[in-house]
């Protein structure tokens, strides 16, 4: 139920405040604030319990790839968030979400595909790969 869920809540490490723009990729592990604007993938890293939250006035251009996000602000590029999204009433994501859990508030906007990833399809996808059997000759038709 939206009342009775867990804490996603990370002590922040890293903040971009909201008159800084970066460029580049970000890799990051723990909780990490996004006030400002980021042109660049932002990826949670070796962090299970890795947070990224986007504020109001957040915005990032390019893919976000994270364990939980909490977005209330812009994305404009794909998102995969491994264990949970929570939309808040003024995210955007223009792109393409990809999750296990997801809570939308009303107002959120997705501009793509809304993609459910359970933990089988996680397993499935990795060894997704047909088995293949070396043939050294083939008995023809007859012989």
């Amino acid at each position: 139920m939206l009342g009775m869920k867990k804490s996603t809540r990370a002590a922040v490490k890293s903040f971009v405040g909201s008159e800084t723009r970066i460029h580049g990729d970000i890799e990051f592990t723990g909780g990490f604030h996004v006030d400002g604007y980021v042109k660049g993938n932002v990826e949670g890293i070796k962090d299970d319990a890795a947070v990224l939250s986007i504020s109001e006035t957040g915005c990032v251009e390019g893919s976000v790839v994270v364990p939980h996000l909490l977005l209330n602000g812009i994305v404009r590029g794909d998102v995969r968030a491994t264990e949970r999204v929570e939309l808040g009433p003024g995210a955007r994501v223009i792109g393409n979400v990809q999750y296990k859990l997801i809570e939308m508030s009303i107002g959120a906007e997705v501009n793509g595909k809304l993609i459910h990833e359970n933990e089988r399809q996680t397993v499935d996808t990795e060894s997704s790969r047909p088995d293949v059997a070396i043939v050294s000759a083939v008995k023809a038709a007859g012989d």
